[in-house]
């Protein structure tokens, strides 16, 4: 080849390998060492974290173009945010990305309020509406929803769509819950559920006439049916029951004590007590005890991924709450509350007191006898662990203790020297329970459950005139376990089964010093019980049906029971309710109630144990037909109900008169009507409830054999009023019912020796009761983590003095005397709330 013609190849070759060369794209470069040449040519200092630019590599920007064209070109290619803190300082950090939306379910399309999203350490909680709002970090971030009764989603954010804030649909677990079918029942917050239950959920809770706060056992008593005979909540009767016919469970643990303040408040703390559940017929065959009733309580089941808490202060207490995240899967919530009568005493604190002062030694000793620093305190504290080691399991830990005490002198002048010896009277409850549940498939779950609860009464009446000393002690302890195996048949069909085994042991004991006495008696009680029952519900959810049968065997007796339940809801004619609902149950407690001279005629009950002979085991069966009408806001609710209890004894019904004293087995039969009228306006809600019973008593042993019960409140009404405008919630109802029934002497033969002769056993009535009840409570957010709640309340507005109970004493004068226990007075209460959020 020719000179020539190789220098023109070569020309050739260098034109077309240069424009070759000039496209192709310079390797990406370190942003690390791509910062750093920035800062060193353009004066500048960049400060971000070491971790948030690691790995990125990037093509170099121009270096012609101006520092601020370089900043943006880099922020392009590398999904960073670059912000000028001044002239020579730029921040990086990462773009935040917003992803909000609406979660509902799958099927309904309802909204899901409180349901959970949470990516990396942030986290959030849907709205009433089920809208939520998050920020991620980027787009390969995971965004977890989790919602109790569906099945959670974890899901990259850049797999969401973030357009227009779009739904996002929750599937239902195989765990099937409980649907509401009549919400809002009386107030929001108040609803009824398909098992026939009635709900009440603090979380949506407004307002009731004379409640300050959410008071758990107070609140449960607006319900139709539901009287406290004489205004506590240690004595709350369901349906003509007596309170002890009551089964109490807090997170399935049962408790043996209801109230603070021997029975004025509730020793449940509202703020980690979320829901309540009312139940006064059908419940579910994995329950047991309860003949006339169950209030059964719970805490929170959603792990709350951010830091929430509470200090209020009322004219009884001051009172704290926390819900603290422990990681990602875990949370605990702790809560208590304190008297602050070690203080000072309040208008409220003065008027409860004199209420339970009443009758007894602490309000009037001997004649001779003087008291003297009287002393009253109680507390409460409660704590829930809830952990989702894994997605099939759920583990629930919690633990509660409470106490009450009054204590006080007793003086007297003996021999020119002045003598004092102290009274006192202590109760107190501890319990500790252990819940775990795992879905080992879509339609395949396990329960378990286990819970020691302790109850102890203690008193010490010191007789100063007599130099005597009597302890009496009154204690429970009990153990359960529980194990529930569940399985889906079908989309409409679950099938469940499992077993109980209870043990419990109940101490009563009596001590006297001069002259020396004691008697300690103990009985334990072990039972086993096995269920099976079944959940169904049609396709188009309008008929629900709960079914099932109990065995229990009781140990110590040899002694097997066969327990059936049903409860079925069925909805017809788009505005028409069909509720039926029946059961049968047992229960081995029972208490004695004597008015005389027990725990120093205050706490005048004691627990004791069924023998299975002159202290029977208690059974019960009911029915109840109801028919419910919803339409336009309106809501007409009507229940036909009968119930029969057997095995129940003089000695836990609380007699006055002749029987007082007396121990024997009898029965009771009670049938009645419960009615209910309720209308929503748009900030406006109002309601009226009557309730007739007919309770009878039947003794074969005693000399009158069939007579009235104590607890039968022939009629009852209530009504109440309730108003929202923005922030202020107002509040005002009445109450009224006949009075309760008793036993006069006979008239022309009052006495006779020292006994009273009296007439026929509950033939006379006290007067009507009547009380007017007002309160308010403003909400308000003073910023975004810190809320305020300021309530103000009136128990009694009219200061009516409503009899509760009479009973006869002889007097030594000839006629015996009539002692009148009283209700409260007007009773104002008043609270402050801080809530951090």
């Amino acid at each position: 080849m020719s000179t020539n013609r190789l220098f023109v190849l070569s020309l050739l070759l260098c034109l077309f390998s240069a424009p070759l060369r000039g496209q192709q794209p310079e390797a990406d470069k370190s942003l690390l060492i791509l910062l750093k040449d920035i800062q060193d040519r353009n004066n500048v200092q960049f400060n971000y974290a070491s971790d948030l630019i690691e790995g990125i590599e990037v093509p170099a920007p121009d270096q012609d173009l101006s520092l601020t064209r370089q900043i943006e070109f880099l922020q392009e290619q590398t999904g960073l945010e670059f912000k000028f803190l001044s002239e020579s300082v730029i921040a990086i950090t990462a773009k935040l990305l917003r992803l909000c939306g609406y979660v509902r379910d799958k099927d309904s399309f309802e909204p899901l309020p409180y349901t959970t999203i949470q990516s990396g350490d942030t986290g959030t909680v849907t709205n009433e509406d089920g809208y939520f709002e998050l920020i991620v970090g980027s787009p390969s971030d995971l965004v977890l929803i989790r919602h109790i009764g569906h099945r959670s989603i974890r899901r990259e954010y850049r797999f969401f769509n973030t357009q227009n804030c779009s739904p996002v649909y929750m599937v239902q677990d195989r765990e099937k819950l409980t649907e509401i079918v009549l919400s809002d029942y009386l107030i929001r917050g108040m609803d009824k559920l398909d098992n026939g239950a009635f709900q009440l959920d603090f979380d949506r809770f407004t307002i009731l006439p004379g409640l300050v706060e959410g008071d758990v056992l107070q609140s449960v008593q607006a319900f139709p049916g539901i009287q406290s005979i004489d205004e506590t909540v240690s004595n709350i009767n369901i349906r003509g029951g007596s309170h002890d016919q009551n089964l109490i469970l807090w997170d399935d643990i049962k408790m043996y004590q209801s109230g603070h303040f021997f029975g004025l408040i509730s020793m449940y703390n509202p703020q980690i007590t979320q829901k309540v559940q009312l139940q006064k017929n059908g419940t579910s065959a994995a329950m047991t005890d309860g003949v006339s009733g169950t209030i059964a309580m719970g805490t929170d089941k959603i792990i709350n991924p951010e830091f929430k808490g509470s200090l209020g202060l009322n004219m009884i207490d001051v009172n704290g709450f926390l819900d603290a995240p422990l990681g990602e899967n875990t949370s605990v919530q702790l809560a208590g509350r304190k008297a602050i009568s070690d203080f000072f005493e309040t208008p409220t604190y003065s008027e409860y007191f004199k209420r339970i002062a009443q009758d007894t030694e602490i309000e009037r000793n001997a004649s001779a006898v003087s008291n003297s620093d009287v002393a009253f305190d109680f507390y409460d504290a409660s704590a829930r662990l809830l952990s989702k080691p894994t997605e099939k399991d759920l583990l629930r830990v919690n633990f509660i203790h409470t106490s009450n005490e009054v204590v006080f002198n007793e003086n007297a002048i003996l021999e020119s020297l002045e003598v004092a010896k102290e009274s006192s009277l202590e109760q107190k409850s501890t319990a500790f329970g252990l819940y775990h549940t795992r879905n080992w498939s879509s339609d395949f779950s396990t329960e378990f459950s286990v819970y020691q609860s302790d109850y102890k009464l203690r008193a010490i009446n010191s007789d100063v005139l007599q130099d005597q000393r009597f302890l009496q002690e009154n204690s429970v302890s009990e153990t359960g376990v529980r194990a529930i195996a569940r399985k889906s048949l079908s989309e409409t069909l679950e099938w469940g089964n499992g077993y109980h085994f209870v043990e419990t042991k109940i101490t009563n004991l009596d001590d006297v010093d001069n002259p020396i006495f004691r008697r300690l008696i103990g009985e334990v009680l072990r039972t086993h019980g096995v269920f099976s029952e079944v959940h169904w519900n049609s396709g188009d959810r309008r008929t629900t049906i709960n079914g099932g049968i109990r065995g229990n065997y009781l140990e110590k007796f040899r002694k097997f029971l066969l327990e059936p339940r049903l409860s079925l809801n069925h909805k017809f004619l788009q505005w028409f309710h069909l509720e039926v609902l029946g059961e049968f149950k047992h229960q081995n407690t029972s208490q004695i109630i004597n008015f005389q001279n027990d725990f120093l005629g205050v706490e005048k009950r004691r627990w004791q144990l069924s023998n299975n002979d002159d202290i029977p085991i208690i059974r019960s069966r009911q029915g109840s037909l109801g028919l419910s009408y919803v339409r336009k806001d309106w809501l007409l609710n009507a229940v036909g109900f009968f119930k029969g209890v057997e095995g129940i004894t003089t000695q836990s019904q609380g007699f006055t008169d002749g029987y007082e004293f007396v121990k024997s087995a009898g029965n009771y039969d009670s049938y009645g009507v419960e009615l209910l009228l309720r209308k929503q306006f748009n900030n406006l809600n109002m309601w009226f409830s009557y309730g007739y019973l007919q309770s009878q008593y039947h003794f074969p042993e005693l000399e009158e054999t069939d007579f009235r019960s104590n607890f039968d409140i022939r009629h009852a009404l209530s009504t109440g009023i309730t108003y929202t405008a923005g922030k202020i919630h107002l509040a005002l109802g009445g109450n009224w019912r006949t009075g309760k029934p008793f036993t006069s002497p006979i008239t022309d033969n009052t006495l006779a020796g020292d006994q009273i002769n009296y007439g026929p056993v509950n033939e006379e009535q006290l007067e009507d009761y009547f009380r007017l009840d007002v309160s308010a409570i403003y909400r308000s957010r003073i910023s975004d983590l810190i809320g305020i709640q300021a309530g103000i309340s009136m128990w009694n507005v009219t200061n009516r003095i409503n009899p509760l109970n009479t009973f006869f004493r002889p007097s030594g004068l000839g006629s015996p005397q009539q002692i009148i226990q009283e209700s409260l007075g007007i009773t104002p209460n008043a609270s402050l709330k801080i809530l951090f959020n």
